[in-house]
């Protein structure tokens, strides 16, 4: 196989831009958010994925996948939702080794109180720094890049059903 040749300037600019955006932005939204709501934007994030599902319930496996997480990653980021009283472990009645996220009330309720200021948040720290074109084509950009599938709505307007903004 023929050796492919090193990033050249661009290409590192924009490697290196990406990287470093994106540890700086989730550090500064997961302090922020900390501090406002004494939560994480990964246990945010995880709320958010909850309320958008039928029902406010997603099997295990497909919120491992959604959150990008191993099983025993969820497990342990479940952990703590689910002494907070914000999430339940639900067996699947068909599926005896499969069980369901189930966001509960007081999870939906603690997403709806966090909600206006991660969204103030995102736009102060990400939005609010590009131009409406700019935004067109990151979101252009990074799409290409994930194969069209980044799926969510940070920031959006919570569906009817929900109360949500994304991580």
């Amino acid at each position: 196989m023929a050796q492919r040749p090193w990033l050249d300037d661009v290409e590192m600019r924009a490697w290196r831009s990406l990287l470093g955006a994106h540890r700086r932005l989730l550090h500064r939204l997961d302090a922020e958010l900390q501090a406002a709501q004494g939560m994480s934007v990964a246990d945010y994030g995880v709320l958010v994925e909850l309320s958008e599902a039928d029902d406010g319930r997603m099997r295990m496996s497909e919120l491992a996948d959604r959150m990008l997480l191993s099983p025993s990653g969820l497990t342990r980021r479940l952990d703590t939702l689910v002494r907070s009283g914000l999430v339940e472990r639900v067996r699947c009645p068909t599926d005896r080794r499969g069980a369901f996220a189930v966001l509960t009330d007081a999870g939906r309720a603690r997403l709806a109180r966090a909600a206006p200021d991660h969204v103030d948040q995102v736009r102060r720290n990400f939005v609010d720094r590009l131009s409406r074109q700019q935004l067109v084509e990151l979101a252009d950009a990074l799409e290409a890049v994930a194969g069209g599938g980044l799926e969510g709505s940070c920031g959006a307007e919570p569906r009817a059903s929900t109360t949500s903004a994304t991580a």
